[in-house]
């Protein structure tokens, strides 16, 4: 086991930043010279192509809290994370199928513009404000500072702020060229990160083949990670009882069993797939069915996703039961650096090359996607009223800098604490106060004509509010003896329910005061989105691909419940 890396290691990682980077800026050129207003900037209006919104898609998603966190996940609790996965490949269908064609229909760029359009103006400002907040101060941070920690680990562990700083360096480089230049590196990025992943996951069954005498096998060394382990491979993390350890305590906290399936990991992926700028922006330029073509081939490439990101952690778990790991460092989130230590000279580096496309082609969405809700929503309509197109790109590019200057900031000497709980399920927590609250304004906006305005601004309060109740003082509202304690090494400990079941009351009841509160209002809303005849029909080729899907994931959780 080799803990460093070697020339040929170093190597492959340049080839990669110099393809990357060569190619971002022929695509860059080529944009400068044929495409001169914002909206070709920020959104690549009308130019990307299925494979380009599907490759974009999951290399935006696939990134350090997938590799570092989801992987940590697999090592803490087994294939059960998978469902966040599988079933986005789901939420892709239904966001293909009903949510983009609302999208398109009514011409909408951007998702503070949706707000506006279909409530008013205050609900449109409320929530860029809070996606500004969420993107930077949650998303941006966890990126940064996860896949610092994992490559510092490869490097030798003193290089952590060096680290950091190259990755912002790299993904501004890639975002100042717009969205079409952060959309095409985007395909080679997510090649890279899905043949590096797969070989990482290949080497880390071979591995355990290798220690458990059943030979370098991937498929020996994936029965013996079954054998070794049998509770890392049930979907179902059962209920805790009086005879429960902490330990299963807190898995049911992290994942709780059948009640995740309700709602609360239904809201996290169609809020996320579905009302999120980050993601929807590669496809609400381009026309209805190179959309949804494009969006169902990143629910393929999704189903792949756990192969790569969860594998190595389950791998990682049997070896350190077993003596065969050294002490993970940064706990479970080590995991996945860890196994990179047995891969072979070059192929360590072409694994880092993997990790690192994925760090930086999220970082780069994401930051594309603040300065467009900040240039179009904010900026152009509260400041700079009349500025004009050039002007617009100008501030976008300052809006990608200060962004990004202030998650590393704040990564710095991680200062909100991204380590303390794992990195996966801090991302899934932290946007999970203000998930229930949008996602019932959008779903009710988009299906239900009779929803107000007014029903919309309470909603998005009401939801984040009921979010922290339900989080921090459950114990007032419930009593001790009905929740679940979680333990901490100091000796303090908490009461707590899990934050899966947190959002499904919090989206029950923000949707019930919606309803009310809409039912007291006009029976006829002017600014309702009007549906037309065969708007959400479906071509064969869209039908076909969605039932395949379907299928693969029926049968997953038929093999592993």
């Amino acid at each position: 086991m080799n803990q460093s890396l070697a020339f040929a290691d170093y190597a492959v990682f340049i080839i990669y930043f110099i393809v990357v980077s060569a190619y971002g800026f022929t695509v860059y050129h080529k944009r400068k010279k044929d495409e001169q207003d914002a909206k070709a900037y920020f959104l690549a209006e009308g130019n990307l192509t299925w494979w380009a919104i599907g490759a974009s898609l999951i290399a935006s998603n696939i990134s350090a809290e997938q590799f570092i966190g989801m992987s940590g996940e697999g090592f803490f609790l087994g294939i059960a994370v998978a469902a966040y996965e599988w079933l986005a490949a789901v939420a892709l269908i239904i966001v293909a199928i009903w949510f983009i064609p609302v999208y398109l229909k009514n011409k909408i760029y951007t998702m503070p513009q949706f707000l506006k359009t279909r409530y008013n103006e205050s609900t449109a400002l409320i929530m860029a404000v809070f996606w500004l907040f969420l993107y930077v101060f949650v998303n941006l941070t966890s990126i940064l500072y996860l896949g610092a920690v994992a490559i510092n680990g490869l490097a030798g562990g003193e290089y952590l702020h060096v680290i950091m700083l190259g990755l912002a360096l790299f993904a501004l480089f890639i975002s100042l060229g717009g969205m079409k230049v952060v959309a095409y590196t985007d395909v080679i990025q997510v090649a890279v990160l899905i043949i590096g992943g797969l070989v990482t996951s290949y080497i880390a069954l071979t591995t355990v083949g290798q220690y458990f005498g059943v030979g370098e096998n991937a498929i020996a060394g994936f029965k013996v990670l079954m054998r070794e382990a049998p509770e890392h491979f049930k979907m179902i993390i059962p209920k805790p009882n009086a005879n429960s350890s902490q330990l299963d305590i807190d898995k049911y906290l992290t994942f709780p069993g059948l009640m995740s399936y309700l709602a609360g990991i239904w809201i996290i992926n169609l809020n996320y797939w579905g009302c999120n700028q980050y993601i929807t922006q590669r496809a609400l330029g381009a026309d209805l069915q190179t959309a949804r073509t494009g969006i169902l081939f990143a629910g393929v490439l999704k189903l792949l996703m756990p192969l790569i990101v969860m594998l190595p952690g389950i791998a990682a778990y049997v070896l350190y039961q077993n003596g065969h790991l050294p002490q993970l460092v940064g706990g479970k989130d080590g995991a996945y650096s860890a196994v990179l230590t047995f891969l072979p000279t070059g192929l360590k580096g072409l694994s880092v090359a993997a990790l690192t496309a994925a760090i930086v082609a999220s970082l780069a969405g994401k930051v594309n996607s603040i300065s467009t809700i900040y240039t179009l929503d904010i900026h152009k309509k509260y400041i700079q009223k009349e500025a004009g197109e050039k002007q617009q790109v100008n501030i976008g590019r300052i809006a990608v800098f200060a962004a990004m200057l202030l998650a590393v900031l704040f990564t710095w000497n991680d200062i909100l604490g991204i380590g303390g709980v794992g990195g996966f399920t801090y991302i899934q927590k932290y946007t999970g106060f203000i998930s229930p609250g949008v996602f019932a304004m959008f779903i009710l906006g988009m299906f239900w004509k009779r929803t107000t305005g007014a029903a919309a601004i309470v909603g998005v309060i009401l939801g984040f509010v009921l979010s922290v109740i339900f989080n921090e003082y459950a114990p007032i509202l419930f009593g001790n003896e009905t929740l679940l304690y979680t333990a901490y090494p100091n000796g303090k400990g908490t009461y707590e329910i899990p934050f899966h079941i947190c959002m499904g009351l919090s989206f029950l009841f923000t949707t019930l005061t919606m309803v009310a509160i809409s039912f007291a209002g006009p029976k006829i809303n002017p600014k309702a989105f009007e549906s037309e005849p065969g708007m959400f029909a479906v071509k064969p080729q869209t039908t076909v691909l969605s039932v395949i899907i379907l299928l693969i994931v029926i049968a997953l959780y038929v093999k592993f419940w």
